[in-house]
């Protein structure tokens, strides 16, 4: 084997790192963890600085649904069937007029036998569950309501209780973000890893480059080339907080954080039987949707010079 001269050796070592293709569904990387030879990706040929933008923000949260059981109890199943779907059909009539993209309604029936009950010899009380013994039937009507337009709830959930129910359920609230709002957070995190880049390239009396790559999964950040590739570390750092507020500027947004005033409720169905406006009214509470956290992260990196 013909042995390298000093100065050959020192050329080789100064070659930068050469990167092999692998292939998309190849699952095997090209060194293991605590190798003591890494091949480096294409970008690190040159000086560079890879940086991990990190936000967070607090949206309200924009979907909120409960639901609401009218109960009634007949000698036959029939009766109390219809007593409980007559309970709830001018409700639904008024709750559906809000149009599906506001609110949006589902109705179920169900129907028990109630037996009639003794004492065994112990005292406890039982059901003598036999055909025969039928006392009566109950029929629950539940109503699921979700709402899709916060601006709605306070009158919808007043409309609900001023019905009536037998019990209704506690209020949820869910975030469902837009792609408006997605890709907003997604250009804080690309910002605040510029920024990120750019103090520690002045902190460490550098000057930032040309971007050289921007992954917005982050993955890209996460190879540690000094320690193994890949490493497989999640980040630790600090996400940055940014106020939700600046997108009420763009027309694109406006309305997902600053929601419109309620609309006028809409005309109670003929034939009576919904709640009158002054029930309603009397019904109606303060429910103010919490705030869910967003976050995101995105990768961006630098040359130095």
């Amino acid at each position: 084997m013909r042995r390298l001269t000093p100065a050959l050796l020192i050329a080789a070592t100064a070659l930068p790192l050469a990167v092999l293709p692998v292939a998309a569904g190849a699952q095997t990387p090209p060194a293991s963890i605590g190798d003591r030879y890494v091949p480096a990706p294409w970008w690190m040929r040159d000086p560079v600085i890879a940086s991990v933008g990190h936000v967070r923000t607090d949206v309200p949260a924009n979907r909120a649904g409960f639901n609401a059981t009218f109960q009634s109890i007949d000698r036959s199943a029939a009766d109390a069937s219809r007593k409980a779907a007559d309970q709830v059909r001018a409700l639904s009539q008024a709750l559906a007029a809000y149009g599906v993209d506001k609110v949006r309604v589902e109705t179920a029936l169900t129907t028990r036998p109630l037996y009639d009950q003794y004492r065994d010899e112990s005292g406890v009380l039982r059901d003598n569950v036999r055909a025969d013994r039928i006392e009566r039937y109950q029929a629950d009507a539940t109503v699921s309501v979700t709402i899709r337009d916060i601006a709605v709830l306070e009158r919808v959930y007043a409309t609900v209780i001023a019905a009536q129910p037998t019990s209704t359920s506690q209020v949820w609230f869910n975030l469902e973000p837009d792609n408006a709002v997605k890709s907003w957070l997604q250009g804080e995190a690309v910002k605040d890893a510029a920024r990120r880049a750019r103090e520690a390239a002045s902190n460490a009396g550098a000057g930032l480059g040309g971007v050289r790559v921007i992954d917005p999964t982050g993955r890209a950040c996460e190879t540690d080339v000094l320690a193994g590739w890949p490493s497989w570390a999640s980040g630790g750092e600090q996400a940055t907080t940014v106020d939700s507020e600046v997108v009420v500027t763009a027309s694109r947004t406006r309305g997902l954080m600053a929601p419109p005033p309620p609309p006028p409720p809409p005309a109670p169905p003929p034939g009576g039987g919904a709640p009158s406006e002054a029930q309603i009214e009397a019904a109606r509470l303060a429910l103010q949707p919490p705030l869910r956290e967003l976050t995101d992260r995105a990768c961006v990196v630098y040359s130095l010079s």
